[in-house]
């Protein structure tokens, strides 16, 4: 699961076990590397984990049409053109199965959402905060020589009414699964990594530095108030998280001209609904991915109220059409 030296172990934790030398070296590159970009139409990829994110990243980025933040940036990914210049770790290329163990293979290049580390460097509060995202966005689009960047981040969930102030013209694509196999997903993925930390620590280091608190050892809930179940080893946690997520999002932004809610079954079993995709986020020539489903056998002790919740919901979410 851990595939770094012991050398780039130390290197991750120099960049990233403190917000000083986060800081500083953004500061740095934005120094350095002035960018004056007016576009603000920008594709932003948030669910909660599990539900497809990852797979629709891969397949939007396969257009060419967009920068997104990639392996090859780390561990300096809030100063990605200065690393690029100055790493002397050489590019690995070949294809290597990501560590959930879900056949999702990755190289250096491969895209991966890495811009949490920015939200876990400044406050999202400071109005100051907005330019900094805005120049950041700006850079990591001049390193890959694109106009329009393409994130990938679950945390986004958290801060979808911010990132269309910043962005007005961008796009929100909302992945959802059915809340069964996507909670089943979710907690076999938490005891997953909690397991493997055990074993090795750096695991729990490294999610942490990057801020990924969806499940494993640093596991965070996106929902943490007021919760009927809250053992996080029980399914039942994580059908709530994903009937409050779900719930929210879809009460909130149904309406919203930014927002597309993308119904990952439907990915998986209609071209044409890929295609509508496509279309609708302005990527003139259509072609075909291969997004892949993933039913499993379950036997758990559901709670029938939250699970019949999450049903209903999810109900909605599927007859939900583009606007």
């Amino acid at each position: 699961m851990n595939n770094y030296s012991w050398p780039q172990q130390k290197l991750h934790q120099l960049a990233l076990s403190t917000n000083f030398m986060r800081e500083i070296t953004f500061d740095i590159e934005n120094f350095l590397i002035p960018v004056n970009q007016i576009n603000d139409d920008h594709i932003f990829v948030s669910g909660l984990a599990r539900s497809g994110t990852t797979a629709l990243l891969n397949a939007l980025y396969e257009s060419n049409k967009f920068a997104s933040l990639s392996y090859s940036d780390m561990p300096f990914v809030l100063a990605n053109n200065l690393w690029s210049k100055l790493s002397f770790l050489g590019h690995n290329n070949d294809l290597i199965e990501r560590s959930h163990g879900d056949g999702i293979m990755i190289s250096q290049e491969s895209p991966e959402a890495f811009e949490e580390v920015f939200w876990m460097t400044f406050n999202e509060n400071d109005k100051d905060t907005i330019k900094k995202f805005r120049k950041y966005v700006q850079r990591i689009n001049l390193k890959y020589k694109k106009e329009i960047f393409l994130s990938k981040n679950n945390q986004n969930i958290k801060r979808l009414e911010l990132l269309i102030e910043i962005f007005p013209n961008s796009k929100i694509l909302i992945p959802f699964r059915n809340p069964i196999q996507h909670a089943n997903s979710l907690l076999s993925q938490h005891q997953r990594f909690i397991q493997h930390s055990k074993k090795d620590v750096f695991i729990a280091k490294y999610m942490k530095w990057i801020g990924h608190t969806e499940f494993g050892p640093n596991y965070n809930p996106i929902h943490g108030n007021n919760l009927r179940f809250m053992d996080d080893l029980d399914i039942n946690h994580w059908i709530e998280q994903w009937y409050l997520t779900y719930q929210n999002c879809f009460t909130t932004h149904q309406k919203n001209k930014n927002v597309y809610f993308i119904c990952y079954e439907k990915l998986c079993s209609s071209k044409k609904y890929w295609l509508d995709i496509l279309q609708k986020i302005d990527i003139d020539v259509a072609y075909d991915f291969k997004f892949k489903e993933s039913i499993k056998d379950i036997s758990h002790n559901f709670d029938k109220d939250i699970m019949n919740k999450a049903l209903s919901v999810y109900s909605k979410l599927s007859e939900y059409r583009f606007h």
